[in-house]
């Protein structure tokens, strides 16, 4: 009963936020007058049952003077019960307090179900129930990992401007917290074969039975890689808490409905909010404009922080708040702003503003205004769609004026964060190639731990104790499987990627990638973008067509002449010439159709497309200047007589990807003339205007120049047909999805689009990059296959990739145009695959769809046996998927390069993505790998710091492997001299002091080893194929690193067994000497050019050594003594060191010169 009683005082109170309900068929009006006939008689029709809420709406609000009786008496006129004491003291209430009435149209929308708001009913069946049930929802739901991302209803200036809570306003992108972040981080590791690997030995040696040295000499290593680790992730992580934390307390004004305003951090910022954002102040969260202090209702973002694009993004407050006096009076309206589900689709939005009536367009106004007779005496609310015009997303910066926007997402709802996926992670093949090693060095360990408890004599039949024994000469031959190889390979990384930031012929280039700095050399494949990636995405205007006359950039004189004749022939009323007519209309709809703004102070122009900054450049240059550019107007200044020239803007179309046109309506403010003008892409213009003899053929002659051309049309508007099309777009505007609001709009404009006037054909040239030609010429002769993927036309793509040498001089085209899939068939059979001089393969977008979709395998063996391959018409998903169908069928590695957000799928897809800071902006460049500023830097890139990570990594990997392979050699050797019994040759300090500071800096210091030097890098691409073959790191060559171990091992311990004195501990000091030696050396026999850091390195570990023979002399320093003093400094000891030495080094080093002399390597002749 106090529900029902609720729900009859919320219909008859006539709540103006409520306003969607009389916007409901009659079937909705049914269903609410069948809830209220316990209370109510049945009312006859849906037009009486408003009446009562349309006359109280008005005093609820604020607006009429009668206050209780008014209502009382509306709702006696329906027949409804008479309001009890009980009603009226609430009904009082809500006159005074705008929060009532909204929390009671949250109860009168959940009584109604759907409320005609697409996710309403979810919201509101929600807060239906006891607080316990509600409260083990939400548990359910957090526990569940649910998240309600359902469409919302927002009530401006509530005390609760929504039914339920969202989530904060917070940005977080930390990896850890307190509690996770040991857990985490140590799951990272270990979930490594070598880290779990050592964490299982160090942790055998806590077990007396496997203790076979001190606890340190496992711990040490283990523990190193781990603090640097943590210290790594925690540090990274606490710049991202402080990056966080600087955003999370950015102040902001939020204002208030009691017409405060009071200064709020951006994390206590909540759906509803009101909120004020300065220039240059960052949007907090996901907001739509409501009010600006612009006086056309507009204001301009930033947006290179979410979409990566550097150009100004307009934006358009809501009407009726824009036209209220002042922001006292948008604190004080009654209005509802519904917003559609959070979705990741920062180019759409859906929502509507309703606004009761005589408040939209200014507060305060009394009840009079807005009186509509048969409707109770008030108008209805005011609907307003809103779109993505409307609205200002999560970090982009307010460029301009100070805006006031109603939050409608928060935290993790907000679009940039919805966007923030975590870009994929690569590994690339020579860490996959050291992981495969790594686990062949496991099965050799305990292959060779085996061996050693087989091949003795059987004396104990315990099984116990063999396994015992077993597992205790694994502990000793740890080494084999070297810990310290994951760190060098990690830090030398770090290395390469200071060279290539350091590097002064490549400015301005990042590394975000470091991990897979080795794949540089070794790509094979290299998939680029056209525009902006190959060309500067700088447009240069060339050619206007008219069909019968083409005027050129060249002939701006005559064009200025025909356009002064033009008007001054109107002027005097005499006949006009056929081509200053054609002339003057094309030149006014090339300056009227664009989103291009002049910047003030100057004589340039803001824009998001070059094409059309390169066109109304041109109009401006002929005489024709735009020298203002809003929302309403468009206003243009003659040249010869300084006359400026207004049009009204009464709709706007912008460009998309999917229409591949823009459409504006204008009316002449003179003559009061309106005129549809379209421009846009020929392929989807040439259904649009009327048939034309010329159109298709010159589209072609100018293509096949290089140029890139727009198809321009017009359509002339009388006043009953524009408002015709009004009604229908203001209709379609109203659905309630993307989707269909999208759809409807589409179709309606598109009735408009029929037997268009062709007015021109406009031709501007792309420039090409600096050196575009040189680099694609040396990546050919490096035997990398270059495709260019561009969703520009056929003849376009055919004519930049001969200027850019993507072809040769001379080159052929196979073009491979098909309508079906039989017919691609004959056209891929056809291809003269195995030639000397194979052609370009050729292949537009539809054909590329068909070939995709019936003949992946065939089109894959014919486009990878091209030399070069030209994809065009091609959309981002075809690109990110043409990627991955070569890595899955070639195995090659790949490399993709591109500017724009469109090539963003395919630079994720690629081995490596390289991204372009260009005219497009940064968001390829941010998602990529590597980011560059000219395409002319990739030939550094890829054949210089390609080829020395490649090479460094291959011999450090290598080098370290062998290092622990010779320690455990000698310890197999010690081993089974004396018994097979599994004692440690080595204490721990000797242990630990080898894989560090005895070895680790002249091993580390091949880093800096270079081959061949830059410019001959550069001057001989033909190097780079040798690296394509992977054999400098393969079972060929790994399998010669063990042999020499397994010599060098076997030569220090059976020489030093051979020399034998007296004691032990000599035979310890020999082999370890010997084994330094030996290891410093090969260093040196693996240097091609010498650095001054590697001589320090060498000198200064044998100097440190040196030293440490008298601390591991001294038993009072240690606790133990390691060396016997006397004997390491006699002469005894040196010659017995030095022989072993040249034994051990000099046959190694005779190999590698003969090997050298018989087959030498290409790079060793040039050096």
């Amino acid at each position: 009963d106090r529900r029902r009683r609720h729900l009859a005082l919320s219909s008859a109170s006539g709540l103006a936020t409520g306003a969607h309900c009389m916007r409901q068929s009659p079937t909705s009006g049914e269903r609410l007058e069948s809830i209220d006939i316990s209370i109510a008689p049945v009312r006859t029709s849906t037009r009486d049952a408003s009446a009562p809420l349309n006359a109280a709406a008005e005093d609820s609000a604020g607006f009429g003077s009668e206050g209780v009786g008014a209502r009382d008496s509306s709702a006696s006129n329906s027949g409804a019960r008479p309001i009890t004491r009980r009603s009226t003291r609430s009904t009082v209430e809500m006159s005074t307090h705008n929060y009532v009435r909204y929390e009671e149209l949250a109860s009168h929308t959940a009584d109604l179900g759907s409320g005609g708001f697409q996710g309403e009913g979810a919201d509101s069946q929600s807060l239906r129930g006891p607080p316990w049930c509600r409260g083990i929802a939400r548990l359910v739901r957090w526990c569940g990992g649910g998240k309600r991302t359902d469409s919302r209803l927002i009530r401006l200036n509530a005390k609760r401007p929504t039914d339920r809570r969202y989530c904060r306003n917070v940005i977080n992108n930390q990896k850890f917290s307190l509690l996770t972040f040991f857990p985490k981080v140590l799951y990272e590791q270990f979930k490594f074969f070598f880290n779990l690997y050592f964490l299982i030995v160090a942790v055998s040696q806590f077990f007396p039975p496997l203790k076979v040295g001190f606890l340190f000499t496992y711990i040490a290593p283990l523990a190193f890689v781990l603090a640097i680790t943590i210290i790594k992730e925690a540090h990274d992580d606490f710049k991202r808490m402080l990056s966080d934390r600087k955003l999370n307390g950015e102040m902001y004004d939020r204002l208030l409905g009691d017409g405060r305003t009071e200064r709020v951090p951006s994390s206590k910022i909540r759906v509803g909010d009101l909120i004020r954002i300065h220039t240059n102040q960052r949007v907090p969260a996901d907001c739509v404009l409501v009010r600006t202090t612009e006086h056309s209702g507009t204001v301009f973002l930033r947006t290179d922080q979410l979409d990566g694009e550097t150009d100004w993004k307009l934006r358009v407050a809501v009407p009726s708040c824009q036209k209220l006096a002042t922001d006292a009076d948008l604190q004080r309206i009654a209005a509802t702003l519904y917003a559609g589900a959070p979705s990741k689709a920062i180019y759409e939005f859906v929502g509507e503003m309703t606004t009761t009536a005589g408040q939209a367009g200014g507060a305060g106004s009394g009840g009079a205004a807005g009186t509509a007779p048969g409707h109770g005496g008030v108008a209805p609310p005011t609907t307003e769609p809103l779109g993505l015009e409307n609205t200002m997303w999560c970090n982009t910066v307010l460029a301009s004026g100070m805006a006031i926007g109603v939050v409608v997402f928060t935290g993790n709802e907000t679009r940039c964060m919805m966007n923030a996926s975590a870009t994929p992670t690569k590994v690339s093949g020579l860490d996959l190639q050291i992981n495969f090693l790594a686990k062949f060095l496991f099965c050799l360990t305990v292959t060779l731990s085996a061996l050693m408890v087989l091949i003795p004599p059987d004396h104990s039949p315990s099984p116990l104790l063999k396994l015992l024994a077993f597992f205790r000469f694994i502990l000793l031959f740890s080494s084999i499987v070297p810990i310290s190889l994951r760190v060098s390979l990690e830090m030398a990384k770090v290395t390469y990627a200071l060279h290539m930031f350091r590097d002064s012929e490549m400015k301005g280039a990042i590394v975000r990638s470091s991990s897979i700095s080795e794949e540089l050399g070794g790509i094979e494949y290299l998939l680029t973008d056209k525009t902006g990636t190959l060309t500067r995405n700088e447009m240069v205007f060339r050619k206007l067509h008219l069909g019968s006359h083409c005027l050129t950039a060249a002939s701006l004189e005559e064009v200025r002449g025909l356009l002064r004749e033009a008007y001054r022939s109107e002027a005097a009323g005499a006949p006009l010439s056929p081509l200053a007519h054609q002339t003057r209309s094309a030149l006014l709809a090339i300056a009227l159709c664009h989103n291009v703004s002049p910047v003030e102070g100057g004589d340039s122009f803001q824009g998001a497309s070059p094409d059309e900054l390169a066109l109304v450049s041109f109009a401006a240059a002929t005489g024709l200047k735009l020298v203002r550019r809003d929302l309403q107007h468009v206003v243009l200044q003659r040249a010869h007589d300084d006359v400026e020239m207004v049009w009204d803007v009464l709709q706007e179309f912008p460009f998309t990807s999917e229409t591949k046109r823009m459409g504006i309506m204008l009316r002449e403010r003179e003559t009061g003339q309106m005129t549809f003008l379209v421009k846009g892409a020929d392929t989807v213009m040439a259904e649009k205007v009327a048939r034309s003899y010329w159109l298709e053929e010159e589209v072609g002659n100018l293509a096949r120049e290089g140029l890139r051309t727009l198809v321009v049309a017009r359509r002339p508007l009388t006043e009953a047909a524009y408002r015709q099309f009004e009604t229908e777009l203001q209709a379609a505007r109203l659905a309630k999805t993307a989707a269909g609001r999208e759809q409807a709009v589409r179709e309606c404009v598109d009735r408009l689009e029929v037997d268009m006037d062709l007015l021109c054909l406009t031709a501007v040239e792309d420039l090409l990059q600096n050196a575009v030609q040189q680099t694609l010429e040396k990546l050919r002769n490096a035997n990398v296959k270059t495709w260019m993927l561009t969703g520009d036309k056929l003849e376009t793509a055919m004519v930049i990739a001969q200027n850019a040498s993507l072809v040769p001089r001379g080159g052929a085209f196979y073009p491979v145009v098909a309508k079906s899939p039989v017919e691609a068939l004959q056209k891929l059979r056809g291809y003269p695959q195995g030639v000397l001089h194979a052609p370009c393969l050729l292949v537009d977008g539809n054909s590329l769809e068909l070939c995709l979709q019936h003949h992946q395998v065939l089109f894959l063996e014919v486009a990878c046996a091209a030399p070069a391959v030209i994809c065009c018409r091609c959309s981002p998903t075809q690109k990110g998927q043409i990627v991955r169908l070569i890595r899955t069928h070639t195995g090659k590695c790949t490399a993709a390069i591109g500017d724009g957000g469109n090539d963003i799928p395919m630079i994720r897809e690629a081995h490596v993505g390289i991204g372009i800071e260009g005219k497009e902006g940064k968001q390829a460049s941010m998602a990529a790998d590597f980011s560059l500023t000219e395409f002319s830097h990739l030939q550094r890139l890829v054949l210089w710091h390609g080829r020395n990570s490649y090479l460094r990594s291959a011999l450090l990997a290598q080098f370290v492997i062998h290092r622990g392979l010779i320690i455990a050699i000698i310890q197999a050797v010690f081993s089974s001299l004396f018994f097979f019994a599994s004692i440690a040759v080595y204490n721990g300090y000797l242990t630990v002091g080898y894989a560090t500071i005895f070895t680790t800096g002249p091993v580390f210091s091949l880093v800096l080893d270079e081959d061949i030097s830059a410019e001959n890098a550069l001057k001989y691409p033909e190097l780079y194929r040798e690296l394509q073959k992977r054999r400098h790191l393969s079972l060929k060559t790994f399998l010669i690193w063990t042999w020499k171990a397994i010599y060098q091992g076997g030569v220090i311990m059976l020489g030093a067994i051979y020399l034998f004195d007296r004691r032990l501990v000599h035979v310890v000091g020999i082999t370890f000497t010997a084994l330094i030696l030996t290891e410093l050396i090969m260093v040196a026999v693996e240097v091609k050019r010498w650095h001054t850091i590697m001589i320090a390195s060498e000198v200064v570990t044998l100097a440190v050594y040196a030293g440490s023979i008298f601390a591991l002399s001294s038993p009072t320093m240690l606790g133990t003594s390691t060396f016997d003093l006397p004997f390491m400094l006699s002469v005894e000891f040196l010659w017995k060191v030095a022989a072993i030495t040249a034994v051990s080094c000099v046959p190694v080093w005779v190999g590698k010169v003969f090997s050298q002399r018989l087959s030498p390597e290409k790079a060793s002749k040039i050096r």
